[in-house]
């Protein structure tokens, strides 16, 4: 393959992966099975673009609509993602013996995360804007942004993490760390794929 073919495929992986995080964000039900399409078009663009021959996507216009549909990526993609995660996250197990005089298990922490989304309110849109910030952070070439992103985050979400009640606190607190990770790995990867080619 060309380098030309290989700036094509990387075109082609990127909106499809905007079509299947747009899939998974539109269609909540649907997220188990796009998020993780999305994953995989995203580790699939990376692989290209990190090929040993040069990705070449032709033309400056063609830069533009590699840098734009990566930012999409960030956004639509992040958001799914980070919601499968959650949802990771908050199933409970069930033992085996259920009904057979065994314990229950201890869900205490899982309600807490749980009620800790409506503590959290808005978190969508933020997390949204974060990914935004932080993928024109990085492929500016700025990446002191990442911090200043957090940073911002952080303080502005300190209020809540603080009123809540103790079990919701550490609920909060946890489910803004996991959110966050998992939002800011997602940019850095959208980001890292549209550097490889740079």
């Amino acid at each position: 393959m060309s380098p030309s073919d290989y700036g094509t495929l990387l075109l082609v992986l990127l909106t499809f992966g905007v079509a299947a995080g747009l899939l998974a964000w539109l269609a909540p039900a649907a997220r188990r099975i796009w998020a993780p399409a999305t994953l995989l078009l995203l580790v699939a663009a990376g692989a290209v673009a990190a090929t040993p021959s040069s990705v070449d996507v032709e033309s400056g216009g063609a830069t533009v609509v590699l840098v734009v549909l990566g930012g999409l990526l960030a956004i639509v993609g992040g958001g799914p993602l980070t919601a499968l995660v959650f949802d990771l996250v908050d199933r409970r197990e069930r033992p085996a013996a259920a009904g057979h005089g065994a314990d229950p298990p201890d869900t205490s922490l899982g309600d807490a995360i749980t009620s800790a989304g409506h503590v959290l309110r808005g978190g969508a849109w933020i997390g949204a804007l974060e990914r935004v910030a932080i993928y024109a952070a990085l492929v500016a070439g700025w990446p002191a942004g990442l911090a200043v992103v957090l940073a911002v985050k952080g303080l502005g979400r300190y209020p809540e993490l603080r009123a809540g009640e103790d079990g919701v606190r550490t609920g909060a607190a946890e489910r803004f760390i996991i959110g966050t990770f998992a939002s800011v790995l997602w940019a850095c990867a959208c980001a890292g794929v549209v550097l490889l080619v740079g």
